[in-house]
């Protein structure tokens, strides 16, 4: 049985890894300061955790939480492009000096691993596609330049001090959990909350942006190999998580509406600054560095999805 802690436990990612690793029968210790997590994500599973109300900013703060600890699946962060524009100061704080603790702190405990949540943003808006990890970054926010500063400090940290690291760079991430009510939240949470109320929801742009939306049980799945993926193929490197396949705003819509028995349109607004025009991943050295394959496709996970808030 093996310690793992979580950062962001509170948050749509960090609460379904915990549940995963619990019902696995590991331990689970989580720090979070509920500056995006929610407690109500972690409410159900307190009783089970070694859990501290901590910010990622506090170095003491994360000492003791990587003490005795086997693996740190690091998923603290403000997960926002539009947030990050707005407040480059405080994004760039959590974002890369928070990671930063988070890697001394695991280097003075000597962790075995960190599982760092890079960031399909760093790839920016070059018009290949699929996206490879070999591809040179050319991040368009100040988010995914800080989710590529941080992930670029996890391999400093593997080569410099032989803390193995592994970043796994995630595509739009939706599921259970994720926060709707946020306007930073994925699209996807606040279409399935807004047409099951009946509303009409914005896109951004024409609606032919696409993404390659993750399903979040194919994202906890990779955070588990990456733990247990032998090093000589895993540590120090950078693997894209996510499906293969690309979807576009109007195919999400039209696939949710049959979904939710949404009759409206919705409305058009313009793109925002900094979003990218098309994602989709090349996912071949994630199945062959950690055995990843992803198990639940759109369709389905999106049919989960529904149903999950639909019971809310």
């Amino acid at each position: 049985m093996a310690l793992y802690l979580i950062t962001g436990i509170g948050g749509f990612i960090g609460s379904s890894l915990a549940r995963a690793l619990l019902s696995s029968g590991e331990q689970v210790r989580g720090v979070d300061n509920f500056s995006t997590g929610k407690r109500e994500n972690i409410a159900e599973i307190l009783d089970r955790i070694d859990f501290r109300e901590a910010d990622i900013g506090d170095l003491d703060a994360m000492h003791k939480a990587c003490a005795g600890v086997d693996f740190v699946l690091h998923q603290a962060a403000i997960p926002s492009v539009p947030k990050s524009v707005q407040d480059p100061l405080g994004s760039n704080r959590a974002n890369v000096d928070g990671t930063v603790n988070v890697l001394v702190a695991a280097r003075d405990a000597q962790v075995t691993r960190v599982i760092y949540a890079a960031s399909s943003s760093a790839y920016g808006d070059t018009p290949t596609l699929p996206k490879n990890e070999a591809m040179s970054p050319d991040p368009i926010s100040p988010y995914a330049v800080a989710k590529l500063a941080s992930e670029r400090y996890m391999i400093s940290f593997s080569r410099c001090y032989q803390l193995e690291t592994v970043s796994l760079r995630y595509f739009n991430i939706f599921g259970p959990r994720q926060d709707p009510s946020s306007p930073y939240s994925g699209v996807l949470a606040r279409f399935i909350m807004q047409m099951l109320r009946g509303e009409q929801p914005t896109i951004f742009g024409d609606g032919e942006t696409s993404r390659d939306f993750t399903y979040i049980d194919n994202a906890v799945e990779a955070n588990l190999l990456a733990c247990k993926a032998p090093a000589n193929q895993a540590a120090g490197q950078v693997f894209n998580v996510a499906t293969g396949t690309r979807i576009t705003l109007n195919q999400a819509f039209k696939s949710l509406q049959g979904m939710t028995a949404y009759s409206g349109q919705p409305r058009y607004e313009p793109e925002r600054k900094g979003d990218i025009k098309h994602s989709l991943a090349d996912i071949s050295k994630a199945q062959a560095g950690l055995g990843y394959n992803p198990k639940v496709n759109f369709e389905e996970g999106l049919r989960r999805t529904v149903e999950w808030y639909r019971r809310k």
